[in-house]
């Protein structure tokens, strides 16, 4: 409580972005505030912008002039953050490390191991994602601090910083976004889901009358479709004591498609377009597309006017001139591909093709099989709502699908209005397959600043758990399961069959505990002992207790954890005990064994925004 700044950080795959207001006795009244940070914007000058570039490019020795990429902290930094290193980083792609954050999600790569930038020469040096990570929080700190670290205080390290992450991120994800703030001197650091912190914004800019907006009964389906990543979550609006509720009711699973994919898919297409006209283009050439397409999207977005934006791209050839190769963006190719390919009109029925495809293997992450934005939303409103137990809070067709009455978006993406207007028209279009009449249309919740939404939004949070402001009812954003293996006689070759016991069922909420029905489970101490963690996003009808032996695809497990718990005078005993759960106000889940005589207890915590520890 000593902090004079509540901060919010949205550590973006894209864009990062920094914001804060002061923590006082007027802290309802407190302004937010969108934080400026210096960065190099060309060689010889610094300057400060809104947004940092989540790009960090690794200079060769003839890069730049000595001098010439001097910061105010650092006369010769080993690196470049922010928007320098996007623009060295799309003509020299072999140094530039991208999309960080996706990596931080993709289980099947070592996210500690030094892997960016991917397909990097030899001769470059590499970073782990989580390094990258980090390295984009220490310049916001470095930032931060310049302006306010007068005398040492007020430094961004002494401050509340609630750092948002994708609603879909698990737990080891949000593990190493924690251990890269932590790298990056950052102490005092709670988690927030970045599609509420995108609500809160609206609820900041709407002040108290955005209970005019939204009303008893209501839906509101937040789509964030950023560089990375699509989330998606409801959130409906109930009662209690006769006020208005926000409560999170589903959260969707992890979609790795984003910007990132539609800047490929436009590389893509240009390379189609010059090897038409006699061009080859191998996998560097195709590289230096990407980014030059992630930049020309963003000008004719922005440029609604424009007709076309120009790409340059270095050829071959040992004569520089000789071997420039042009080509150009059009608008009708921009909208066909986006609106198109991205965002197709699809039935309410028509799910996403699951089969990889080839054409997306190439820069290593699992990108999502099917690029149809609207067919995995269309999965999300049939599957989310099935056996929940919010399921009385949620307004629903014939068909059992979830039937939002507004809608908000998030996300770089979404700033193309061409992309909203398609979307909305696809709602509308299942609202109407669901018997809902045209007054019963999707309403568009205005997010006021999309680019720095979720910052703001962090930064409302951080104020309202300090009582001054509205808060969301969300709880643990999936089901929370132990294994439990089967006593059973011993078959050769085969392990014995592990159950799953929900000790923390979706939506339990923070500050709430719980004793597991009168049953009790054996308990390994003095010796090495395996814990398995599990958990759903889909399994919503389950309640503390339940001993689950067959889930199928619902259940997912959890990096295991291997512990000893101690007992003096035990060695490899089985002690029978008894489960208790708790769910504390940062998010832990606290799982409690106790002996049957109640005079010894031994804890398990799950943090749910965090990692598995004993």
């Amino acid at each position: 409580m000593d902090s004079k700044f509540i901060v919010g950080i949205d550590l973006g795959t894209t864009n990062s972005a920094l914001a804060y207001c002061e923590r006082g006795g007027e802290a309802e009244d407190a302004r937010i505030e969108v934080h400026a940070i210096a960065q190099i914007v060309n060689p010889n000058e610094v300057a400060e912008r809104t947004l940092l570039p989540s790009f960090l490019y690794i200079p060769g020795d003839l890069d730049f002039p000595k001098g010439s990429v001097s910061l105010p902290w650092d006369a010769s930094p080993d690196f470049l953050v922010g928007e320098l290193a996007r623009k060295r980083g799309a003509e020299n792609p072999g140094r530039l490390v991208a999309s960080a954050k996706s990596w931080l999600s993709y289980a099947a790569a070592n996210r500690t191991a030094p892997i960016l930038p991917w397909q990097a020469p030899e001769e470059v040096s590499r970073l782990s994602p989580v390094e990258a990570s980090s390295r984009y929080l220490q310049h916001l700190r470095t930032a931060w601090d310049a302006r306010h670290g007068i005398e040492g205080k007020h430094g961004l390290v002494e401050q509340d910083v609630l750092l948002t992450v994708p609603a879909s991120f698990d737990e080891e994800a949000r593990e190493l976004t924690r251990r890269a703030a932590e790298q990056a001197g950052l102490q005092r650091v709670t988690l927030l889901e970045e599609p509420q912190a995108a609500f809160y914004a609206w609820l900041e800019s709407q002040g108290d009358s955005w209970r005019k907006r939204i009303k008893l009964g209501d839906l509101v389906l937040v789509c964030d479709v950023g560089g990375g990543t699509t989330d998606f979550s409801l959130i409906a609006v109930s009662e209690e004591n006769g006020d208005l509720e926000l409560k999170r009711v589903a959260v969707g699973e992890h979609i790795l498609l984003g910007g990132d994919n539609m800047d490929l898919a436009l590389a893509r297409l240009l390379q189609q377009k010059l090897e038409a006209d006699g061009h080859r283009i191998d996998t560097y050439q195709l590289q230096i597309l990407w980014h030059q397409c992630r930049s020309a999207k963003e000008y004719l977005f922005e440029h609604p006017k424009s007709a076309k934006q120009d790409i340059t791209l270095l050829g071959k050839g040992r004569k520089l001139v000789g071997a420039t190769i042009k080509t150009e963006l059009l608008r009708e190719e921009l909208n066909q591909v986006l609106v198109e390919g991205f965002f197709p009109k699809v039935k309410r029925s028509e799910m996403p093709v699951r089969q990889r495809r080839i054409g997306f293997q190439e820069l290593g992450l699992p990108y999502a099989a099917d690029a149809a934005v609207t067919k995995h939303l269309a999965r999300f409103l049939s599957q989310q709502v099935k056996n929940s137990p919010e399921a009385g809070d949620i307004r629903t067709g014939p068909s059992g699908m979830a039937c939002p009455t507004h809608v908000l978006f998030n996300g770089g993406v979404m700033k193309a209005g061409v992309l909203r207007e398609r979307l909305v028209e696809v709602l509308n279009a299942w609202l109407s397959e669901e018997g809902f009449e045209a007054l019963s249309a999707v309403n568009i919740l205005n997010a006021p600043d999309l680019e720095h939404a979720v910052a703001r939004g962090a930064a409302y949070y951080g104020r309202a758990r300090c009582g001054h402001g509205v808060r969301i009812r969300s709880g643990v954003p999936r089901s929370y399961y132990i294994g439990i293996e089967s006593a059973m006689p011993a078959v050769p070759g085969m392990e014995a069959p592990l159950k799953a016991l929900c000790v923390a069922p979706f939506g339990m909420e923070e500050g709430t505990e719980t004793v597991l029905p009168e049953r009790e489970f054996g308990l390994v101490v003095g010796e090495p002992a395996e814990f398995r963690f599990l958990s759903s996003t889909i399994r919503k009808q389950d309640h503390v207790g339940d001993l689950l032996h067959d889930w199928g695809s619902d259940i997912e497990e959890m990096s295991p954890l291997e512990v000893t718990l101690t007992l003096e005078g035990q060695q490899g005993s089985i002690l029978p005990v008894r489960l208790q759960t708790r769910v504390t106000e940062i998010g832990t889940l606290e799982l409690w064994c106790v002996s049957r005589d109640q005079t010894r207890r031994w804890k398990l915590e799950l943090n749910i925004r965090e990692k598995v520890e004993a």
